[in-house]
This record gives C-alpha cells, structure tokens and sequence, in this order.
C-alpha cells in the first residue's frame, strides 16, 4: 500500500511540472526548443565534421656512409695501378671498405675531378684532373649514390668537360650536388627516400684561394660557392623546409692542415642554425676534426680516401638514423684505414685504430671516440 501511495505522488508531481512548462507562453517554448536544437546541431557538428586523427607510428632505420676525396684521372697513381691489378679495385681499396660503402643505404663520395675527353687545362693551375668517362663505372663499384661536385677541380677542363660530368653521372644514374649546367641547378638539393624519410643532400665550396673554379651562373655551369655564405644558407633553409633530415657537405679548409680556419668553425654554426642536422667536410687532403653543435654532427674533413700517393690517415664515417614518431637518433661512426701509394686499406690491429681514433679526439673541438669508432659529444 505504502509503494502505491509513493507511485501516485511522483506521477502528480510529473505532472505538475508539465502543467508549468506549458504555461510559460511561447517566447519561453521558442527559448527551449532553440536550446535543445543548438544542442543537437553542436552535438551533430562534432560527430560529422571530426576528421579522424592518424598517427604515423612507423619506426625508421636507415644509414648512410661518406668516403673522402677520390681520383680517377687518366695518369695518376690511382688509376696506373687500378689499370695494373688483376684484381681491379679490390686490389686498390680493401674489400672490406668497399663491403661497407656497397652495404649502406646511400653512399657519398668527393668527386675530385672531372669526366670527359673534351677541353683543356686551365691555364695557371697547378694540378688538374681529368679521367675518360668509361671510369665511372668504378664509382657503382664502389657503391656510390651521390657525387660531391661542388670542389675545385670539377672545372678543371672548362666549360664542356665539366658539363660532360654531369651528363656521364647521370648517365651512371649517380646523382650529383654542389654543381650543374646553371645557378638553380648548382643550388638544387638532393632529396632522397631513405627508410620512409625524406633526406636532402646540399653542397657549396669555399676551397680555393685563386678562384679559378667559377661559380654557375643563370646560363653558364660551375660550381655553389659559400666564401660569402648567403646563398648556401638559403639552400639550406629550403632544403630544411621540405626534408626530414639534412645533410650539408662543404669543400673547405686549408690543405694538409688539421687547424681549422676561423671561416670553418664560424659558417658551420650558421648552417646548423639554418637547418641543417650534420655538416660533412672535404678538400684539406687530411683528417680534420669534429665537433658537436647543438647536438648535431660536423666532421670538418674526411681527408683523402684513395687520392694519391702520400701517406695519410684515412677513414670512412656511417651515420645511422633511426627512430619513430617519439623522435630520432643520429648515430657516428668512423671505420679508420690509411691511404698509401695510391691504394686504401682498412685498419684491423686494435693498436692502429686506437692512434687514429685519439688523433681525431686529440684535433677536435668536444668529442669522443669509444673502442668500436662510435663518436659521441664530450660534455
């Protein structure tokens, strides 16, 4: 009786507010239907025009490899004993350096020269070098990608010989940087897909104290100079604009000297402040140092690689990336060897890579070199 009785009052109670709710008169109606509706209409608004959020949880791992300076040029001692060797180049660079070149997943070297049977010496330069187009072939036996051109011998012939580079790497399917048949061409960067990354290669030159490489122009070939570094920089902000990663490769320094220029030191910076993630030098003929800026890379020169008949030491550097969308972590490493007599061998005595590996740290601005070459920053 007593659940009977509390039925009733809350049906008389229900009805009482029903009664109330439609006496308050049309403007109070027109108020709640127009707030119910907006309710809907906000709700519906949320549900339809949402656009579903998709996270790219993809892992990347990739790596590349840089090798120093190299020649091919008809004459030299390089090639007198790449043409001599029943071996061809495995005779000339260890297998176990061209293994890591060919393993990696882009390999760049310093093309220290030009490819053509066409032209003539510049005349007043001390050294220059040319090699037939048919040597090309020893670059994708070496497993090289991506030719440094922006140096100061790729012009060495002149105008058509220079442009026969271009069209002989091409033909290769080697892509090369730092240099075209004009300015926009020589400024382009290289991009490339690497484990699902987008990479971008730039190239600029500041090697030569007579200038006799000459910079492109809108119509005539040559090289991207850097001795006034706005336009490198430019390259870099566009390059850092639509690439994940970036790499910068400078022709600079003073030849067979470890001390760095005050230029090196201060425009490496620059290029890191404009976006670039790792700086690889070349054109001093011998290992220069490293340094960590804001925690990316520069090594400052890789030195010759297999170039010409003096004894130096040599190195090969693998950069590994990898990571996900939580972020990434580039990776250095340096495989040392000596270039001697016109050939290149790995070192495997413990002892020889721990002198190569304390010189580096000696000649360097703040990094370390662990037992299996791995470079690191030196707080």
């Amino acid at each position: 009786m007593r659940k009977i009785k509390l039925m009733l009052a809350m049906m008389l109670t229900m009805a009482m507010v029903v009664g109330c709710r439609g006496s308050q008169g049309t403007k109070d109606n027109q108020i709640v239907e127009n707030s119910s509706k907006e309710s809907v209409e906000t709700t519906t608004e949320e549900i339809t025009t949402e656009e579903p959020t998709t996270v790219d949880l993809q892992e990347f791992d990739f790596t590349m490899c840089f090798a120093g300076d190299i020649l091919l040029a008809e004459g030299e001692i390089t090639t007198n004993n790449l043409d001599s060797s029943p071996n061809g180049l495995k005779d000339c660079i260890s297998p176990e350096f061209l293994e890591i070149m060919n393993r990696a997943d882009y390999t760049c070297v310093n093309n220290e020269f030009t490819y053509s049977t066409r032209g003539s010496a510049l005349d007043g330069k001390a050294w220059t070098f040319r090699a037939h187009p048919d040597r090309v072939k020893y670059l994708k036996e070496m497993g090289v990608d991506l030719a440094l051109l922006a140096n100061n011998h790729v012009y060495d012939y002149g105008k058509d010989a220079m442009l026969d580079t271009l069209d002989t790497l091409t033909n290769a399917d080697i892509k090369y940087f730092g240099a075209g048949a004009n300015l926009e061409e020589a400024m382009k960067p290289v991009y490339v897909e690497l484990g699902g990354k987008k990479v971008a290669f730039v190239a600029a030159s500041r090697a030569e104290k007579n200038k006799m490489t000459p910079q492109a122009t809108e119509e005539e070939p040559g090289i991207l100079r850097c001795y006034d570094p706005t336009l490198f920089i430019e390259v870099i902000k566009e390059a850092r604009a639509n690439a994940d990663f970036v790499v910068a490769c400078v022709h600079w320094g003073t030849e067979r000297s470890t001390v760095l220029e005050d230029a090196q030191l201060e425009t490496a910076r620059q290029y890191i402040d404009a976006g670039a993630d790792m700086i690889i030098g070349s054109h001093s003929h011998c290992l220069q140092g490293m340094e960590y800026y804001n925690g990316k890379p520069i090594v400052y020169s890789l030195g010759n690689y297999w170039f010409d008949e003096y004894y130096e030491d040599t190195m090969l550097v693998n950069v590994r990336i990898h990571g996900d969308i939580y972020g990434s972590n580039v990776e250095l490493s340096v495989v040392p060897g000596m270039q001697d007599d016109g050939k290149t061998v790995i070192f495997t005595d413990d002892s020889e890579k721990e002198r190569v590996y304390q010189h580096l740290e000696d000649i360097s601005v703040n990094i370390e070199i662990d037992e299996n070459g791995v470079v690191r920053s030196k707080e």
